[in-house]
């Protein structure tokens, strides 16, 4: 049987921590930052970690 390619996309979005932690960007960040508060923006720049339910589904699709 072959081997499975990793998806590219969710490869480049999602990055292993050193605890073999999944860490995603956060979302509402792209457009319309003038309406959002700079504390808002603050927290949105920081890593998110991946819930429990999509963790299977998001290691298979990237390989690990």
């Amino acid at each position: 049987m072959q081997k499975l390619k990793s998806h590219r996309g969710m490869k480049k979005r999602i990055k292993v921590c050193g605890t073999k932690k999944l860490m995603r960007y956060q979302a509402w960040k792209g457009h319309l930052a003038t309406k959002k508060s700079s504390n808002r923006k603050r927290r949105l720049r920081r890593k998110a970690g991946i819930s429990s339910a999509n963790l299977w589904a998001i290691k298979k699709l990237i390989g690990k």
